[in-house]
């Protein structure tokens, strides 16, 4: 079955940087849209950022001009750069694979940020 294995979350102080890297496995991975996902504690889960397979990108307002998706279709690999990070960054992130009706998620990777 299909696997996505995200790596790379761990604890970092505010302004800090992280990139968290999403592994896709049994998928043709270059038609996928891609995107990650967060959720807090208590909260929903939220939309962080996207890139569609033709590499447009979308990203949530609150981590605009602070985080970068990009992908690798060569090695079947989305990646979250992750700059500028805040204490209300914390959150397990999680990675999506999309395309047409199918949708997969990763098992998530936290991310603290504190002092």
């Amino acid at each position: 079955q299909v696997q996505l294995v995200e790596s790379g979350g761990g604890l970092v102080q505010p302004g800090g940087s992280l990139r968290l890297s999403c592994a896709a496995s049994r998928l043709t991975f270059s038609i996928y849209a891609m995107g990650w996902y967060r959720q807090a504690p208590g909260k929903q889960r939220e939309l962080v950022a996207t890139i569609t397979s033709g590499g447009s990108t979308n990203y949530a307002d609150s981590v605009k001009g602070r985080f970068t998706i990009s992908r690798n279709n060569d090695k079947n690999t989305v990646y979250l750069q992750m700059n500028s990070l805040k204490p209300e960054d914390t959150a397990v992130y999680y990675c999506n694979a999309r395309w047409v009706q199918s949708t997969y998620w990763g098992q998530g990777t936290q991310v603290t940020v504190s002092s």
